[in-house]
């Protein structure tokens, strides 16, 4: 395999078994896409940390191993990347999204990807950008700014895993990590046009301290970005398994890629154009209708359904912002001497702020009550699936947003004239982390000038093999690899 400009867009499947076979090695792969993220990031903001000499020496041990014989990882040599949010390697920095006041701030631990990806042999790069504490669906922050989209530079690559699926959509990264509190890994894979899954909950452990109980309101996920369907699964793979620390860790063994080879013949899907209540762009609607009938082709039946939420958009997306802006956080960097609320309240953006002070204020009537409204949206989710094996939705409302210059980039604040919250009501992603169910954003087409579309795969609770089965179908039957040659020739 030489290593030259087609190595950008190689997958990791075949990068690891280009290592395993000598072919390429580990020293060439992690140089190159090194010097392709300081020749090409500089345009899209994506990185926000490299740990070059790390990653050098790890390839060098890499290398050593192939040449001794030792017995390899899955994913041996091959380059990824950590987001910079609740995600941690031991001695990098850790800004929670952006926060000023944070950028000093180290890790002193691994988080699950970190730990699991680097025991599957796999290279950290460096840390990506994300807006601050995850709270918007576009990235954007006051400390490192907006990161810009592969496809059009001009427009936002979508949050908060937004650094993660730009490196992965320009060939910077094989696979990159996210992670998904209310759409973070499937809100920027549908921008950038590429592939980013949520397992059900409790696949892939989410390893909290000092509460181990938390991530659960809304549910937290840590997943996989990357261009194929089979490259997501094998790193689905590496990240689910049973891990003690986790009260909620599933021991249970998924073939992630046996399951990229399944039929879909009589299977039932439900597609929802609006989930009952989204305002949607009408170029999205068209291009995500599309993408769902090419089920048909496959043997499945596909039905447009119509469905009644318990509550409207409006409602339910002020909900996520009151769980999302937990005091949690704040309290625990209070306990290390870091103030941020009283010290350091204009490095954290004003809505983020209301939410969290109201949240100071509520009573655990209110709390609980918010809980009794998640529930009826996940009995409105279930109920889907009494009659269908899958449901299809749009993964957003809307094609991705202008960048602002201060930090600030969010949603719209209407779509065809119907208000929304800019934040992450045009996001249809959220519902599903009031529920836990697997779902996966994967590229339905483009639209607009070629900007990105994504569809997204909900599943049954705990049926990632029919989640990953679908998208792949889908890949098999409209690839979308062609499209990234629009990143790969853009002006730098």
């Amino acid at each position: 395999m030489p290593v030259n400009d087609d190595l950008a867009y190689e997958s990791a499947t075949d990068l690891a078994a280009a290592v395993r076979s000598r072919q390429v090695s580990p020293v060439e792969i992690v140089g190159y896409f090194l010097d392709r993220i300081e020749q090409r990031d500089p345009s899209l903001n994506a990185f926000v940390f490299l740990a070059a000499d790390e990653a050098e020496a790890a390839a060098r041990r890499a290398e050593k191993a192939v040449l001794n014989g030792d017995a390899l990882g899955p994913l041996h040599g091959v380059p990824t990347a950590l987001k910079d949010l609740f995600d941690f390697h031991p001695g990098w920095p850790s800004t929670f999204g952006g926060i000023p006041a944070l950028r000093h701030n180290i890790a002193e631990q691994h988080c699950t990807y970190a730990e699991r990806m680097k025991a599957a042999g796999a290279i950290l790069l460096g840390k990506t950008n994300s807006p601050v504490m995850g709270f918007r669906g576009a990235c954007d922050n006051p400390l490192f700014g907006a990161t810009r989209n592969p496809f059009d530079t001009s427009r936002n690559s979508g949050g908060s895993s937004g650094g993660s699926a730009a490196a992965v959509a320009d060939g910077l990264l094989p696979l990159a990590e996210g992670t998904d509190g209310g759409g973070s890994i499937r809100i920027p894979a549908s921008w950038c046009g590429v592939v980013g899954y949520k397992a059900s909950f409790g696949r892939v452990p989410f390893v909290a301290r000092p509460n181990a109980f938390g991530g659960v309101s809304p549910f937290l996920f840590e997943g996989v970005i990357g261009r194929s369907v089979a490259d997501v699964a094998l790193g689905t793979s590496v990240l689910t398994g049973y891990d003690p620390r986790d009260p909620f860790a599933l021991d249970q063994t998924v073939d992630y890629l046996g399951a990229c080879e399944r039929s879909l013949t009589g299977k039932r899907i439900a597609y929802s154009p609006d989930f009952g209540m989204y305002p949607v762009d009408p170029q999205v609607a068209a291009v995500t209708a599309q993408a769902a009938a090419a089920f048909r082709d496959a043997g499945a039946v596909v039905d447009e359904i119509d469905m009644t939420m318990p509550h409207g958009q409006q409602e339910l997306a002020e909900l996520w912002c009151r769980m999302m802006a937990g005091v949690e956080v704040i309290e625990l960097f209070k306990a290390q001497g870091i103030d941020l609320l009283a010290d350091d309240a204009d490095d954290l953006p004003v809505e983020y702020r209301s939410y969290v002070e109201a949240n100071y204020r509520r009573s655990a009537l209110e709390v609980l009550r918010d809980q009794q409204m998640r529930s009826e949206v996940y009995d409105a989710i279930q109920g889907v699936f009494g009659d269908y094996d899958l449901l299809l939705t749009p993964t957003l409302a809307c094609l991705p947003v202008p960048n602002a210059a201060d930090g600030t980039t969010a949603g719209p604040s209407r779509i065809n004239g119907v208000e929304v919250n800019p934040l992450i009501g045009w996001c249809m992603t959220y519902l599903i982390n009031y529920t836990g169910h697997p779902a996966v954003s994967v590229p339905a087409g483009m639209a607009d000038g070629d900007l990105p579309v994504g569809l997204q795969i909900i599943g049954r609770r705990y049926d990632d093999p029919g989640v990953i089965a679908a998208a792949a179908t889908l890949e098999r039957l409209r690839p979308w690899r062609h499209t990234y040659a629009r990143c790969a020739a853009r002006i730098l």
